[in-house]
Formats: structure tokens, C-alpha cells, sequence
């Protein structure tokens, strides 16, 4: 084996930005709507646009049947896809988060997958997970996520960063406290935009700036982590303002054209109801604990596996899964030929 280094490092849990705020923001969305019939109607048929199932079918492999989102425990894998700089083609999961619900307890996991993460990707071998949505989409990245965490991914939703801009600058932007004066290279034209220290109302392509910024930031991820935190705020505060109820059609316009999901509308709609007065600050945050992998191939993060074990533990304890799944039969079916 190729030389390397190893340091050993808790890492930090990376707040992913685009999926949450997207997530949140369809809730609040299909709740505003409720004001306008028409617009109420309208933005229910442009937001049911981003349905697009997965070639599996309804349900994972490792469930026994299938499941929906306001009766049973579910999980949901949100993908944040860079694909400006390939012109929509291609492109890579910037960001991994998977949420777990459980509507008796209405309580929600979330667990953010760091991209660098060292996982196996059947077909090419030991890389990192956000490698899977280059080489098979979301169909791959669904799968991988799987076989990493061992518990059925029972939704997805991709994400792409044009959307997290768009929706902003229909909202008008939103307000910040730049907590010191610094620059940023834009993902979406390469420009460097200032910040300047105080508050500021940024536009969609500012905020993804402000959001992404890392390495000038004194306290790291810890920063950019609460930064991402004062968008999400901000984006909420501003779509249940009333001004931007009138807003709601053009916004789920947005979040049609570039998001796709397998989850339809009706079943958000009945999630909101049985979720209704669930805050955000109840959701209970998981972290993957690991260390810093320095190969000749370059930089991964390796989970620690007895930590790694629990977490799984945790998921499955929460999805309520506990059956022998449809892929653990295979695999002891081929085991046992092998045998005889």
C-alpha cells in the first residue's frame, strides 16, 4: 500500500444550506399557499413539476414494502449538486444530508455525510462519496448512501445551487450581519463580491457567497456553520412575511425548475399537518466521527467504525427497521450456493 499520513481529527459536521433551506422552504411554501386558492392551486401544480422517481420503484430494496411519509418512519436523502460549471450536465453532490422522520414520535435526525468521505461505490471501487453522482446520478448516490449507512434511503431530493439563488432573489434578498469585512469568489459568474462588516441585504448570488466562505473565516466550519444558520433564518423570516405570499406561485415555479424529488406534493402536504408545530431547533443533529486520510490519491475523510456502527444503530432504531432486508436475503442465499 502507497505511503500516507494519518491525522487523527474529530471532524466537524458540514451544515448543508441548500437541501435544508429547500426542504423548510417547500413546507413553508405549500403553508402560505393556503391563504390564495389560486395561488394556493398554482403553486401546488408548478412545485408537483420536480416529481421524478427513482428506477428501483417505489421503495428500497431493503424494505419489505413500501412506505409513505406521514404514516411511517422515513428517511430522506437530500443532494446538493454542483452542475453550473458543466452547464447542467454532470456535476457532483456538493452536499449530502439524510433526515430521518418518525411521525409517532414526531421527531427528525438529521446526519450530514462530509463529500470526502471514503465509502465503496459499487462498480468503481473504494473513493469518495460525492464521486457517486458523477459516475450514476442519484440512482448511484441513493445506493451508495444505502450500503454506507445500512438502512433504506426511502426519498431523495437534488438540489442545484441555481435554485438557492433564484429563490432568494425572488424573496428580494435577505438580510445578514456580516460578522467581519472579507471577499469571496462567486460559484455562479466567478466575480469576487465584497462584504463589509454590519448588516446587509444580499441577493441570491451574495448569499451563496456568504453561505460557502470558509477559509477566511477564523473559526472555520464553526463560522460558515453559523452563517448558513442566519440564511436559513432569513429565507424563512422573508417567505412568511406577507408581502411575499403573492410570491409563493413564482417561487415554487423556481423550485420546479430545478429540483428534482421523488416525494409528490400531497405527501408534503399531509407531512406539514401531522408535523404541525415541529420546530427546527428540535431536530436532533448526528455527526459521523472520523479522521483525516492522507493518501498519494489525495485527501479523505475515514469514518471510525465503532462510531460509525452506533450511528447506523441510531437510524435504524429510529426508521423503526429492524427486519431482515430484501439484499441481506440475497446476499445469504448466494453465500449458502457458494457453500453447498
Amino acid at each position: 500500500m502507497a505511503e500516507y499520513r494519518r491525522v487523527v481529527r474529530k471532524k466537524r459536521k458540514k451544515k448543508s444550506v441548500f437541501k435544508r433551506i429547500m426542504l423548510l422552504l417547500l413546507l413553508v411554501l405549500i403553508a402560505g399557499g393556503g391563504y390564495l386558492a389560486y395561488i394556493g392551486v398554482s403553486a401546488y401544480q408548478a412545485a408537483d413539476k420536480s416529481f421524478q422517481g427513482l428506477e428501483r420503484g417505489e421503495k428500497s430494496e431493503l424494505r419489505e414494502q413500501a412506505v409513505e411519509l406521514a404514516k411511517d418512519p422515513v428517511s430522506i436523502l437530500i443532494m446538493g449538486v454542483e452542475d453550473y460549471s458543466t452547464g447542467g450536465k454532470g456535476g457532483r453532490s456538493d452536499t449530502l444530508i439524510v433526515m430521518t422522520l418518525n411521525p409517532k414520535e414526531k421527531s427528525m435526525k438529521m446526519l450530514s455525510i462530509p463529500r470526502d468521505t471514503l465509502v465503496d461505490v459499487e462498480g468503481h471501487g473504494e473513493t469518495k462519496i460525492t464521486h457517486a453522482y458523477s459516475y450514476g446520478g442519484k440512482e448511484l448516490t441513493v445506493q451508495t448512501v444505502e450500503d454506507f449507512l445500512d438502512i433504506p434511503i426511502d426519498y431523495y431530493a437534488t438540489v442545484n445551487f441555481e435554485a438557492f439563488k433564484k429563490v432568494i432573489d425572488e424573496l428580494g434578498g435577505v438580510e445578514v450581519d456580516v460578522p467581519f469585512d472579507f471577499s469571496e469568489k462567486s460559484d455562479v459568474t466567478g466575480k469576487r463580491i465584497y462584504f463589509k462588516e454590519g448588516k446587509q441585504t444580499l441577493d441570491g448570488e451574495e448569499a451563496l457567497a456568504y453561505a460557502r466562505m470558509r477559509k477566511q473565516d477564523p473559526r472555520g466550519d464553526f463560522g460558515r456553520n453559523d452563517r448558513q444558520k442566519e440564511i436559513i433564518t432569513a429565507i424563512i423570516k422573508k417567505a412568511t412575511s406577507p408581502q411575499n405570499i403573492l410570491k409563493v406561485d413564482d417561487i415554487a415555479n423556481q423550485i420546479s425548475e430545478n429540483v428534482e424529488t421523488n416525494l409528490r406534493i400531497s405527501e408534503a402536504m399531509g407531512f406539514q399537518q401531522k408535523y404541525s408545530g415541529f420546530k427546527t431547533s428540535q431536530i436532533d443533529q448526528l455527526k459521523i466521527e472520523g479522521e483525516d486520510l492522507n493518501l498519494q490519491s489525495g485527501y479523505y475523510f475515514q469514518p471510525l467504525e465503532e462510531e460509525l456502527e452506533q450511528l447506523k444503530d441510531q437510524l435504524k432504531d429510529h426508521l423503526d427497521h429492524k427486519t431482515v432486508s430484501i439484499r441481506e436475503e440475497r446476499g445469504q442465499s448466494i453465500k449458502q450456493e457458494l457453500n453447498n
